[in-house]
């Protein structure tokens, strides 16, 4: 894919590109952090960024972050049940019930011999994408997005995409795609997956820093 030629948009990458450049250093050791996650962190540190993504559709991250430290404080993320996890995410975050019973469901799924194992099973897949396949596949409440958003955010998102509406938004504005979709399929989701590969290839940005630079763009934070 060639980089849109308009006049218009030429600037608009340009705009992109300055945007970058200070923020390149911040982004770089953001993404440090998420590899500690994983190189470091706790089965327990691990199932908190799953929670986290599970509880971010229609939801802000910064008040789904404040969710999950919540439960941390009271131990109920490793050990609560559904009533007291959707109590505290009653007011944090939108379908506070359904996202608690996906969390008591991905915690027994992770849960091998009486400890969460998450690291173990992510562990096993020689791809990411693999990884990600069977998170959607096996694991309620999570789709591509998500998915992605997780695997990101314990050092795993070089090559994939979280296609949020915020991501969405700067494609469709950056031309790489012509509109945004009503609801998001496998098949979907990769094809604009790909888009954003090929547009990061062209502008020099490396994938994972694109997506952190977007969401700056529209939150004014590097967060996660």
């Amino acid at each position: 894919m060639s980089v849109p030629s308009s006049d218009g948009n030429k600037q608009t990458i340009k705009d992109l590109k300055a945007l970058y450049l200070p923020l390149k250093t911040e982004i770089k050791s953001r993404l440090k952090e998420f590899e500690r996650i994983w190189e470091t962190g706790t089965e327990e540190d691990i199932f908190s960024e799953f929670a986290f993504c599970i509880m971010t559709p229609q939801s802000k991250a910064r008040s789904c972050d404040a969710a999950v430290k919540s439960l941390l404080e009271k131990d109920l993320l490793v050990k609560g049940n559904v009533q007291q996890i959707a109590e505290k995410l009653r007011s944090k975050v939108r379908f506070h019930n359904t996202k608690a019973k996906n969390i008591v469901e991905a915690r027994r799924i992770f849960t091998k011999k009486g400890e969460l194992s998450v690291k173990p099973i992510i562990a096993q897949f020689p791809e990411v994408e693999e990884a990600r396949k069977w998170l959607v596949g096996n694991i309620r409440g999570i789709g591509y997005k998500e998915a992605s958003h997780f695997l990101r955010n314990i050092g795993f998102g070089k090559e994939l995409a979280i296609l949020d509406r915020h991501i969405l938004k700067n494609l469709q504005g950056l031309k790489v795609i012509n509109e945004i979709p009503t609801s998001l399929s496998r098949n979907k989701y990769l094809s604009i997956e790909k888009k954003m590969k090929e547009f990061a290839e062209n502008v020099k940005i490396p994938l994972s820093h694109l997506d952190l630079l977007l969401w700056y763009k529209e939150t004014n934070e590097i967060f996660k």
